[in-house]
């Protein structure tokens, strides 16, 4: 692992943001360089003009690469947008073999009959992911690896998206001179770095409220249980406030960073008469703020409805945990606790080594998960090579013992 560096690009609706890591002589991963820039060309996560897509990618890389001094050559990339689907589909294999135990050519080979779902022509499958396995009907086996069984069954989450978008996405990156490692689904890139594990077992949905879409995962008995995209996020806030008070897009934009707040409304009464003003443009703080609070409230209520199961409170006890730029909104946990009746936290990535002092923010939750997502990656990769090394190692020596 010495020397190997891990490369993370979040291409958002907002901003683009570029992560390098590399890892010491222990194996530990250290953040050396980070490279923000604004985005153009894209909306609600989509790529919309490639030419100024690339731009914006390229400017976040370059100054990734001047802060890190390492030339960028491959790196994890997100994908969002509403064109992204997921199914929970199964598989089955029967173990033939005399001995009818499992190893690990079994699970590749069931892990592929679930993947067998048909996916039509302009769409490409992004992740099968197995949630729990079924050993001759003994349910919830996380890793049935040397297990006895006759019947192997899989329950797994499939992820879908649409082939122009992947393939516009794909083209920007490639053509700046960086290749791409894997396509990671946002939402499932944020929870690397914003949930704990005990969240993930008892039940919990992550909302990462972005610039242009608000990506949802739910986690159940420590695996995905459901993913989607809702097609409204800071974007549709800000465009609410330039309507509403009658501002121009980027002094609304600034006014709800600056002064933005969603405390209940019995917490901000006394506010009723105060003015403020940006650029020579005054509006009421309560109108501002009363106008955010409500587009947050519908937010979250799109993100309950997002769910398959109406019984969300025996679902998700572990509750939402909200990350993603627009969670900075002061008051925000509040008003989730008093809209949803359920525990609401704010979440922002922590626990890292290196210059990350700018990455502790939840705007850069899925920056930083796209960089641990290929970090357990690089690990896992390694932990093979090493078991296969040692194999190697091990046969010698015995032929060595029976030859020498």
């Amino acid at each position: 692992m010495k020397n190997r560096t891990v490369a993370a690009i979040d291409v958002g609706t907002t901003k683009v943001c570029t992560i390098v890591a590399d890892f010491n002589e222990a194996g530990t991963p250290r953040i050396v360089g980070v490279g923000v820039a604004p985005s153009v060309g894209l909306h609600k996560g989509l790529v919309v003009n490639i030419n100024e897509a690339r731009e914006s990618i390229r400017e976040s890389v370059k100054k990734a690469e001047q802060s890190s001094n390492y030339k960028l050559e491959s790196a994890y990339v997100g994908v969002t947008g509403r064109h992204v689907a997921s199914l929970n589909n199964r598989g089955v294999v029967a173990i033939t073999r005399n001995d009818r135990v499992v190893r690990p050519d079994d699970l590749k080979r069931v892990l592929s009959s679930a993947q067998s779902v048909k996916i039509p022509d302009d769409r490409k499958l992004l992740h099968v992911i197995p949630r729990s396995y079924v050993v001759d009907g003994q349910a919830h086996v996380k890793n049935p690896v040397g297990m006895h069984g006759f019947r192997l069954d899989v329950e797994t989450h499939v992820i879908t998206a649409a082939v122009t978008s992947i393939q516009n996405l794909i083209k920007c990156i490639r053509s700046i001179g960086v290749d791409i490692e894997d396509l990671v689904l946002e939402p499932l890139a944020s929870s690397e770095a914003i949930l704990t594990s005990d969240e993930k077992e008892v039940g919990v949905i992550l909302a990462d409220i972005g610039g242009g879409t608000t990506d949802i995962a739910v986690f159940k008995e420590g695996s995905i249980w459901h993913t989607s995209i809702l097609p409204v996020a800071g974007y549709q806030l800000t465009r609410d406030v330039s309507i509403g008070l009658g501002l121009p897009f980027d002094v609304a934009e600034e006014m709800k960073k600056r002064y933005g707040s969603v405390m209940p409304v019995y917490e901000s009464k006394t506010e009723d008469t105060t003015a403020i003003s940006q650029d020579g443009h005054g509006v009421s703080y309560q109108d501002l703020c009363d106008i955010i609070r409500a587009r947050i409230e519908e937010i979250m209520k799109l993100i309950l409805l997002e769910l398959p199961n109406s019984e969300y409170e025996t679902l998700v006890p572990a509750g939402l945990v909200l990350t993603g730029g627009s969670s900075n909104l002061a008051g925000i946990a509040a008003l989730g606790r008093d809209v949803l009746q359920l525990p609401v936290r704010v979440g922002a990535p922590s626990n890292m080594e290196g210059i990350s002092d700018v990455l502790c923010d939840p705007a850069y939750a899925t920056s930083v998960g796209l960089l641990a997502w290929g970090v357990n990656h690089e690990r896992s990769q390694n932990w093979t090579r090493w078991s296969f090394g040692s194999a190697i190692r091990r046969m010698a020596s015995r032929l060595k013992g029976l030859f020498g």
